[in-house]
C-alpha cells in the first residue's frame, strides 16, 4: 500500500468507528475529540458568554481553566482538536457554558496523532448573514441527520449526494462543509459554482464541457491541458470523459470530491442539460460496473447541488436526480430557531423562537435575517410583524425578489393568489403547487396548499390584491 492511500486510511478515522488497515501500521489512541459541529457550538457559546461577562474580550486559558476546572494543557488539547481526551473532560468543558455534550459532538474511537484542522471563532456578524457562511461559522445551524449522512456518503467509493432546497435554505453552506471534513480526510476537492458561468459559456455543450473541465483543473491547481485531450472527431462529451478518466483522475491516488453548485443554472438550456446531466450519470454507473476502469471512477465522488426554485424538467429525472443520496433540507425547526437566538445572545429564547416561527415558518435566510436586526436593536420583537410587510421593512427586498419570480410567471401568481385568498387553503394543479413549493411559497394541510408563513400570507394577500399597474 502507497504512502498516499495509508494515509487517507489513517485520516478516515475522522469519520468512521472502524479502519480496514492492519494493526501492525496503526499508530493512534483511544479517546475523543471535538467534531466540527461540537468545536463549532462550542466556540458560538464562549463567544456570546464573553460579550455579556468579559467586555467582549476572548477568554484566555487561564480563565478557561478557572471556569471549566481543567487545566491549561488539557483546555489546548480540547480546542485544538489534535489529541483525543476523555469524554468527561468534554462534557465538564460543554457544562461551563451552559452546553450538554451531544452524540454528534464529538468522535469517540481510535484517532492518529496526524493534525486535525481547527477553525478559528469568526468574529460578530456586523452585518445581516448572506450566502455560504464559513465553515467555523458560529452562526451556522446543524440540522442532523443531513450534516452526518454527507460525511458518510462521500466516503463510500463512487457516491453521488444531491442538496436540493429553494434558495437561501444553506445548501452551499452544507456543501462548503462536506468540502472541509473531506479534506481533513486527505481528499482532493475542486468546489463549482455554475452561477460563475456567464451566457457565453452555455452557447454550446462544448463550450460548457470546455470550461467545466478548466475550472476543475483551475481548482485543483493542475495545469490545463485540455489541447491534449480534446477532440473534435470524437466529440465533446467523449472528450471531457477521456480528460477526467486519462488526466484528473490518476494525477494523485486520492479520492476527488466534486461539489457541483447551482447545477439548476443548466435547466434553462436543454440541449446543454440532456447530454451534461447524462454524463454525469454515466460517471456514477461507471463506478458501479464492476469492470476495468471502475476503481478509477470509484475516486470520483460528486456532490450536486441546487435550488427548487428552477423547476426540474421531468426528462431530466432519469439522469443523476434518481441516484445517490439525497439531501432535501428543510426550514429550522423550533429547537434550531431557539439554538440560533442563544448564539445571538437574545433572551428569552423562549418568546423569540415562538414570535420567529409563527412569522417566517422556519425560513433560514428570513430567521438569520430577523435575529441579526433584533440583535441590534434596529427592530424590536413587538414591531417586527407590524414592519413586516412594509416597503421599509427588513424582510421587502426578499420579498419584492419572490413577487418579480411570480410576476414572471402569470399562471404561478394565479395560483397563489387563490392560495392566499382562501381561508382554509386551496387545491392547486400539481405542477403549480410543485413549483410554488419549491420556491418555499407554500406547505400543505392534507391536499390543500397554504402559504409558509404568516409573513408569505400577509404579503401577498395584500400585493396580488392590488390592481394591476397601467
Amino acid at each position: 500500500m502507497g504512502t498516499a492511500a495509508s494515509g487517507f486510511l489513517v485520516q478516515r478515522g475522522l469519520f468512521e468507528d472502524v479502519i480496514d488497515q492492519p494493526k501492525s501500521v496503526r499508530f493512534r489512541r483511544r479517546g475523543t475529540v471535538l467534531s466540527a459541529q461540537g468545536w463549532q457550538r462550542l466556540q458560538a457559546a464562549e463567544h456570546l458568554s464573553s460579550i455579556r461577562e468579559n467586555a467582549g474580550r476572548p477568554y484566555t486559558l487561564e480563565q478557561l481553566s478557572l471556569r471549566t476546572g481543567l487545566s491549561t494543557k488539557t483546555l489546548t488539547k480540547v480546542r485544538h482538536r489534535q489529541r483525543p481526551v476523555d469524554q468527561p473532560t468534554l462534557e465538564a468543558y460543554f457544562e461551563a457554558f451552559e452546553l450538554v455534550l451531544g452524540a454528534d459532538d464529538y468522535i469517540s474511537q481510535d484517532l492518529s496523532d496526524t493534525e486535525i484542522s481547527s477553525a478559528a471563532l469568526s468574529s460578530l456578524q456586523e452585518a445581516p448573514l448572506k450566502g455560504q457562511l464559513a465553515v467555523d461559522s458560529p452562526f451556522y445551524i446543524y440540522r442532523a441527520p443531513a450534516e452526518r449522512l454527507c460525511v458518510r456518503e462521500v466516503l463510500q467509493p463512487g457516491a453521488l449526494i444531491r442538496i436540493k432546497a429553494p434558495r437561501q435554505f444553506g445548501k452551499t453552506s452544507l456543501a462548503a462543509r462536506i468540502v472541509s471534513q473531506s479534506q481533513e480526510a486527505g481528499f482532493r476537492t475542486a468546489m463549482i459554482s455554475l452561477e460563475l458561468a456567464d451566457q457565453g459559456v452555455f452557447s454550446s455543450l462544448d463550450q460548457f464541457l470546455r470550461w467545466l473541465c478548466a475550472m476543475v483543473t483551475r481548482s485543483l491547481e493542475m495545469p490545463n491541458r485540455l489541447q491534449d485531450y480534446w477532440s473534435d472527431l470524437f466529440g465533446s462529451s467523449y472528450s471531457c470523459n477521456d480528460y477526467f478518466e486519462s488526466y484528473i483522475l490518476p494525477a494523485d491516488g486520492r479520492p476527488l470530491l466534486l461539489v457541483l453548485d447551482e447545477v439548476d443554472q443548466v435547466f434553462a438550456h436543454e440541449a446543454i442539460a440532456t447530454d451534461f446531466f447524462g454524463m454525469l450519470r454515466s460517471w456514477y454507473e461507471r463506478s458501479r460496473h464492476g469492470t476495468v476502469g471502475s476503481e478509477l471512477w470509484q475516486q470520483l465522488r460528486l456532490v450536486i447541488v441546487h435550488s427548487t426554485e428552477a423547476y426540474l424538467p421531468i426528462k431530466l429525472n432519469q439522469s443523476p436526480f434518481n441516484v445517490g443520496l439525497l439531501i432535501e433540507l428543510s426550514g429550522f425547526s423550533d429547537a434550531q430557531t431557539h439554538e440560533l437566538a442563544h448564539r445571538y445572545g437574545l433572551a428569552p429564547s423562549e418568546e423569540y423562537t415562538q414570535a420567529l416561527m409563527a412569522l417566517l415558518g422556519g425560513n433560514p435566510y428570513l430567521t438569520q435575517l430577523a435575529l441579526f436586526h433584533l440583535s441590534r436593536h434596529t427592530v424590536s420583537l413587538t414591531d417586527l410583524p407590524k414592519t413586516a410587510i412594509a416597503p421599509q421593512g427588513i424582510f421587502n427586498g426578499h420579498l419584492r425578489r419572490l413577487l418579480g419570480f411570480l410576476e414572471e410567471e402569470p399562471q404561478l401568481k394565479s395560483a397563489m393568489q387563490r392560495v392566499v385568498q382562501s381561508p382554509g387553503g386551496a387545491e392547486i394543479y400539481p405542477t403549480d403547487a410543485v413549483k410554488l413549493q419549491g420556491m418555499g411559497l407554500i406547505r400543505f394541510q392534507g391536499a390543500a396548499a397554504v402559504a409558509a408563513s404568516e409573513l408569505y400570507q400577509a404579503y401577498f394577500a395584500h400585493v396580488l390584491d392590488l390592481p394591476p399597474q397601467q
